[in-house]
């Protein structure tokens, strides 16, 4: 006899995980992401991204320019089996692309893994994705990578996450030198060390002790490093935090694992307590209150839209978290926003570029549904009542440029993909009002290069991009009056015909706030 419904879901939302991973460049974010694939017999091997000329490259990268420079640009989505799990892994760009794509990508996680540089410590980019998890108060578990070096005493980072990102940690495990002198970690809750033994890590070598004073551990390690241990720990044991759960679940302290990715050294070890520590999917806030995952009726949200995932067959992939409900292949959903009904005849799960198509998926599972060009990101899907989830939000740019095409007899491609990338979240487009010029905005430099790029990998239009001097977007509601954004700004319009205004300089961002007292002024769109 089938289960009901309702255990069903109950039983499959209870073995999901769904987080992403958080780095700034070069913390080894894809090496990590691979490792994880690795252990969930997701791939065979690894193969590392060292430079643009690598040979091989990340299974999670999968566009032509990522290969080139052994970066990730765009969002992707894994999934494996581990141990009665079902972990969805949403990786996110670590580059400066900084694009709106990236932190989007964050409203569908449940929790974030922040992977850090011993050697470097909190850097820019992390301290940017922290502050969005952050607002969302979701559970942050750190590792701290490349212990193979020499880097900073876990004391230092300990004091360099609660000093920059305001959050107290708890190492789950110490590390037994560094660099050349590692030998080991040691497993503060399971009473247990792991040993390192450098390139050759295929099989984990673990060995019970009874604390970190037990002989094995001088034995193994050395006088030295044995008492620099003792010493370290008893401090942790009498200034440090306790492991709390519920602090953990709340955003409010980090369980810390150390360990090196790139020698397959603590990822298993710290997958297997992230598994057991990091939430399930958990309600979703929408306009008709709290949506629990485990309600019958299906319902979603499109936090993503990447066109041309497969540039032979121009497709547009729209992806889909799962918050309710259990979703069947061409099930009838409402499509909220255009008030009809529609059927999801084809949906993908991914491997980074392998698309399998999927009969079955659950809350915390991501999908791809093929696009015809009927969604927009933000888009709600449910059965039965019509749930609306939350606005996304959008983030205003910090870097604009005029753009003009090359060859005019190519207009109608070049609209196609000003409105394709778009929508995709790559860039943010306004138009000036009277001449009608086209401005594009955007987080970071690389997406500028990403749009050209594409442009004429996927769409054939040469463009050229002319720099402008602004560094804000604001927009306004109540009185607009042209005629007062002539100095150091610009009136324009974004896509939805709001008004924007764009400044030079802080300074004339304030002045035109003092002057403009029945004018609001805000960060992202009304």
């Amino acid at each position: 006899m089938s289960k009901p419904l309702t255990e069903e879901i109950k039983q499959e939302v209870e073995r999901r995980r769904t987080f992403a991973i958080i780095s700034h460049p070069d913390a080894g974010k894809t090496t990590l992401t691979e490792k994880l694939l690795l252990f969930g017999g997701a791939i065979r091997e690894a193969g590392s991204v060292k430079a643009r000329k690598a040979s091989r490259h990340a299974t999670s990268d999968w566009m032509e320019i990522e290969k080139q420079r052994g970066i990730s640009v765009t969002s992707s989505v894994m999934q494996f089996d581990y141990s009665g799990h079902r972990v969805n892994i949403l990786d996110t760009p670590g580059h400066q692309d900084f694009s709106e794509d990236t932190y989007r990508t964050l409203t569908a996680a449940d929790s974030a893994v922040m992977l850090i540089d011993v050697a470097k410590g909190v850097e820019a980019q992390t301290i940017k994705l922290f502050q969005v998890c952050s607002k969302r108060g979701i559970p942050i578990f750190t590792f701290i990578n490349k212990l193979d070096r020499e880097g900073q005493s876990p004391f230092e980072l300990m004091e360099e996450l609660e000093r920059v990102l305001g959050i107290r940690s708890v190492p789950m495990n110490w590390p037994i030198g560094m660099g050349r002198e590692l030998c080991g970690v040691y497993d503060r809750m399971n009473n247990q060390v792991e040993l390192f033994q450098g390139k050759d890590h295929s099989k984990i070598e673990v060995r019970k002790v009874d604390s970190y004073t037990d002989p094995i551990i001088r034995e193994m390690a050395g006088d030295f490093l044995h008492d620099q241990l003792c010493q370290e720990l008893e401090l942790l044991d009498v200034a440090g935090d306790p492991f709390d759960l519920e602090k953990v679940s709340r955003g409010e302290l980090t369980p810390i694992f150390f360990g090196s990715a790139v020698n397959n050294f603590g990822v298993q070890t710290f997958l297997e307590n992230f598994l057991k520590l990091a939430p399930p999917p958990a309600p979703r806030k929408s306009t008709s209150g709290e949506v629990e995952p485990t309600n019958e009726k299906f319902s979603g949200y499109i936090f993503k839209i990447q066109a041309n995932m497969n540039p032979a067959h121009r497709d547009r992939i729209a992806f889909l978290r799962i918050c309710s409900g259990r979703f069947d292949r061409g099930m009838s959903v409402k499509h909220v926003r255009a008030g009809k009904d529609i059927k999801l005849s084809q949906p993908q799960q991914f491997l980074a570029q392998d698309r399998d198509i999927v009969e079955s998926a659950y809350p915390g599972d991501i999908i791809g549904l093929f696009d015809p060009g009927i969604f927009r990101i933000g888009d709600s899907l449910s059965q039965g009542s019509e749930i609306t989830f939350d606005e996304l939000p959008t983030f205003s740019p910090e870097l604009f440029a005029k753009v003009t095409v090359k060859n005019a007899l190519k207009h109608k491609q070049y609209q196609k993909g000003i409105d394709q990338l778009t929508e995709e979240g790559t860039i943010q487009v306004f138009q000036t009002t009277g001449f009608e010029e086209t401005i594009l905005g955007v987080v970071g430099q690389l997406q500028f290069e990403v749009f050209e790029y594409r442009m004429k990998g996927e769409y054939g239009v040469d463009i050229q991009l002319h720099r402008m001097q602004f560094q804000f977007a604001r927009w306004i509601t109540g009185e607009v009056d042209p005629s007062k954004y002539r100095i150091n700004s610009q009136l324009v319009k974004d896509k939805h015909g709001n008004f924007v205004v764009l400044f030079e300089n802080e300074y004339a961002m304030r002045t035109a706030m003092d002057k403009n007292p029945n004018t609001t002024f805000l960060e992202t769109a009304p």
